[in-house]
């Protein structure tokens, strides 16, 4: 995997310059609704200043992975908004946020989490440079596939489920935060 990624991430800059030349102003990685607080702030911080992110930081809380996510890092979050939550079936948060499922929890979370700094650009190069699919092993432990479609970067978790990356590289002191529409499940 250590190798796979080195390669990856040596197309980088080629990649990058190809993205930027390639997409211009086309990107779509955008939330209207989504207000984000700027500033100093870790990737719990980031969650918290969010008004879309409610669901998230409870279950972050409920976890009690709050102090980790504030940790050195680094990590790339891919968070789910309120609206990607509401869409799970009727009940799953709701079971999930019960103490005695606190391990399942904090498995869904953690799967939202990749140890390292990533940007969007770079996500994209190592995407280009792959061969149109990078697999990502996240803090959970499994893999966390990412790939494009059209111009849009989308995830796809260990049961197919697709999960497009709406807002980017919003940037604490340990890492960075991309905006997904729907809950990754391992």
């Amino acid at each position: 995997m250590k190798k796979a990624m080195l390669l990856a991430f040596i197309g980088l800059f080629v990649g990058v310059v190809s993205l930027n030349a390639q997409c211009g102003s086309k990107k779509k990685h955008h939330v209207k609704s989504a207000s984000y607080e700027r500033g100093h702030k870790d990737i719990v911080d980031i969650a918290i200043g969010s008004d879309v992110h409610t669901t998230l930081v409870a279950a972050v809380k409920a976890a009690d992975l709050v102090n980790v996510l504030k940790g050195d890092g680094p990590f790339t979050v891919f968070a789910p908004t309120d609206l990607a939550f509401e869409r799970l079936p009727e009940g799953t948060v709701e079971t999930l946020l019960k103490p005695k499922n606190k391990s399942k929890l904090s498995s869904v979370l953690t799967y939202h989490v990749i140890p390292t700094r990533l940007k969007a650009s770079e996500l994209v190069a190592a995407i280009n440079a792959s061969g149109g699919e990078f697999e990502m092993k996240t803090v959970q432990g499994t893999i966390l596939r990412a790939t494009m479609k059209g111009n849009e970067v989308v995830l796809v978790d260990a049961q197919g489920n697709i999960s497009k990356i709406t807002n980017t590289d919003l940037k604490g002191t340990n890492g960075y935060v991309h905006v997904i529409d729907a809950v990754v499940l391992p």
